[in-house]
């Protein structure tokens, strides 16, 4: 019993994703009502119904209160999360008490950043991410709708498969040559004939990388290059995965059940979606009336998409860092090349006109510090600042020039900008005062409606952009990295699933579990968890394996609880087990810095983690505020011991196994 839904403070429905138990619920619940032979309700139409009340709530209590509830409990247990961003309002909802109130709010955040990821700074302006959200074209929303639901689903399936979802940090595939070869190929061949060729159309590669899984082989950036940050890269790895998803049954299918598929393609084949259609199996029929009924409420929920097209880029939006300063939501084109089932390479390219980009974000950020400087009464303060305002003025004169030379449409943004001029720089007119404010608004408005004709009209979300690298182009940087892998390709995958063991720790008796985490880097390290009815690991197979893994997943919730609190250590004992957190920051020699009370968080604020919003970089900077002229590092660390072992013993081992996982040697470009 799960839902996600976007609405606008009119009650209007931009975006809903549910499961098909809350769908068939709110069916029974509506179409009930409609008299025999009556054509019921559409589904859109009895989610808004649903909704309206809590929505129109919520608008009426900013209004006259100020204020809003973030979360209520229903009667019938039904968990309700809202957060409102800007004019859109997020509400989440749990019914089967599989979530709690920290993973709705995570999740709602998580679904913003994949929204700022495949809309930009369009994201900035609610009159136009309203349309984007919400298209007229009847055809059009329904495929985006399709598109941003599997991408919450796929985020889901990963949350609770994967570790390096869970923590949110990158995990790295661990084989010291072979990763070094393949950057060394990333670097010197692959991307260097790319932006060498006559056919990328303008584009130039940023950053190419070799995904096995959701695990990174190798990662190259170009020296013009940003860094990426962890934020977006663990959402591009979410829409790869959403591509070509994981199909983690069958690739842990035991060697006996391999010899009797009957051919290697069905073994590998990914599906568009992860969905229950297996309905010829045996497993199936078993339980085939519960099965079926919901394949039935699948098939009328969502038509299957038609297969992703490799050559067809991608828009994503994302940070980069220049010596000039941050600009968020930069506008790239993204390839996905898949090889083989399972590991794909991945092709970040800069757009010629992304400079557009940049300009108008700092006439944005310009803009957003007038206005707050005039909302809150410091009129004399923003005339006081002459010469950046008249610096502004003069940059955005030329830059809406240069876009006349363009196919751009600037006459409302010319119109408004003459009338802004009026009002601010006319000796008649009001000035510097709060009677800008609202052409402050119109002004942010307008420069996101030059970006979205820039970088969202050509392009179409989940779709491709017409200026793209040749697929004769692509076509070959596939073939190239197929033949350089084409011997290591089932070894990959295996690696992929047993990435590193628990039995290359001998030293550490009583240690079931680690995770170890570089926050500076964004990475992770973790022996393989992987639990299926089919596969055995190293925590054996059946209940006590789902059970550990359990734990695990519990640590990493309770751990966040604590940190949330200001807690950097978390010592617990639950049963036959005994649990440890420690988070701890260094300098670049290993040397580990003095303790620091952390940050207390308060109740609403976003979820500690990196996709959705980088918790560790703003504490990075807390703290280094007290090392000024030193780099600073952070690093996590969680344990499951036995409960047997003496709590000396595991407080040691924890301090060994931190000082072992530091060492490059041990995690090669760790």
């Amino acid at each position: 019993m799960k839902c996600l839904l976007i609405a606008s403070e009119s009650a209007e429905v931009l975006f809903y994703w549910t499961d098909p138990e809350f769908e068939l619920n709110i069916q029974e619940q509506y179409g009930a009502s409609q008299e025999e032979g009556e054509k019921p309700p559409a589904f859109e139409d009895s989610i808004n119904t649903l909704f309206a009340p809590i929505i129109i709530s919520c608008s009426t209590m900013v209004d006259r209160l100020g204020d809003s509830y973030t979360s209520f409990t229903t009667e019938n247990n039904h968990t309700y999360v809202l957060h409102q961003f800007e004019e859109c309002l997020y509400i989440a909802v749990n019914g089967d008490r599989e979530e709690d109130e920290e993973d709705l709010k995570r999740k709602i955040y998580v679904m913003k950043k994949m929204i700022e990821v495949l809309f930009g700074m369009v994201t900035l302006s609610s009159t136009l991410i309203r349309k984007e959200l919400r298209p007229q074209d009847t055809e059009q929303r329904t495929n985006l709708w399709k598109y941003l639901q599997s991408l919450l689903e796929t985020y889901s399936r990963l949350r609770e498969q994967d570790q390096s979802f869970l923590v949110e940090a990158v995990e790295r595939l661990i084989h010291p040559t072979l990763c070094e070869q393949c950057i060394e190929f990333l670097e010197r061949r692959l991307v260097q004939q790319i932006n060498s060729s006559v056919e990328r159309a303008g584009e130039e590669v940023l950053h190419a990388f070799i995904l096995v899984h959701t695990k990174l082989l190798a990662f190259y950036s170009s020296r013009n290059a940003s860094t990426l940050t962890s934020s977006d890269l663990l959402a591009l790895i979410v829409m790869v995965q959403n591509m070509y998803p994981s199909n983690i049954d069958l690739e842990d299918t035991a060697p006996e059940d391999v010899e009797n598929t009957s051919a290697p393609d069905i073994f590998y084949t990914p599906e568009p979606s992860p969905t229950n259609r297996d309905s010829g199996t045996d497993r199936d029929s078993v339980n085939s009336g519960r099965c079926l009924c919901r394949m039935a409420e699948d098939s009328l929920r969502t038509l299957e998409a038609p297969p992703p097209d490799p050559s067809n880029p991608s828009r994503v939006f994302l940070e980069v860092t220049l010596k000039e300063g941050c600009y968020p939501m930069m506008p790239h084109s993204m390839y996905c090349l898949p090889l083989w089932p399972g590991i794909t390479l991945v092709l970040l390219t800069k757009i010629p006109n992304s400079n557009l980009a940049m300009s108008v974000y700092v006439f944005l950020e310009a803009f957003a510090k007038l206005e707050k400087r005039l909302s809150e009464g410091l009129e004399g303060s923003a005339a006081r600042g002459q010469t950046s305002i008249q610096d502004l003025r003069n940059k955005l004169d030329k830059f809406i020039r240069a876009l006349g030379t363009s196919d751009i449409q600037t006459s409302q943004l010319q119109s408004v900008w003459t009338e802004f001029k009026s009002r601010a720089f006319t000796r008649g007119g009001p000035g510097f005062s709060r009677d800008l404010v609202p052409w402050c608004r119109t002004m942010k408005s307008q420069l996101c409606g030059v970006y979205r004709q820039c970088f969202i009209t050509e392009n179409t979300v989940g779709g491709g952009s017409p200026q793209r690298l040749s697929p004769s182009l692509q076509d070959r940087a596939l073939t190239m990295v197929q033949e350089k892998l084409m011997d290591w390709k089932d070894f990959l995958l295996v690696k992929s699933k047993r990435n590193i063991t628990m039995v290359s720790y001998p030293e550490f008796p009583g240690l079931i579990h680690f995770i170890y985490v570089d926050r500076t880097a964004g990475q992770m390290i973790a022996p393989s968890l992987n639990i299926t009815d089919r596969a055995t690991s190293e925590l054996g197979k059946g209940p006590l394996a789902h059970f550990i893994k359990g734990k695990v997943w519990g640590l990493v919730n309770t751990s966040r609880i604590y940190l949330q609190k200001g807690y950097s250590t978390v010592t617990l004992r639950d049963g036959d087990y005994f649990f440890c957190y420690f988070l701890w920051f260094e300098n670049e020699t290993g040397y580990k810095l003095e303790v620091k009370d952390l940050p207390i968080l308060p109740n609403d604020s976003a979820p500690i983690g990196m996709l959705a919003w980088d918790y560790y970089r703003k504490l990075l900077r807390y703290y280094s505020k007290s090392h000024q002229g030193e780099v600073v590092k952070c690093y996590e660390l969680l344990t499951v011991h036995l409960g047997v072992i003496p709590t000396e013993y595991i407080l040691q081992h924890c301090s060994q196994l931190a000082r072992k996982l530091w060492e490059p040697s041990r995690i090669p470009l760790l």
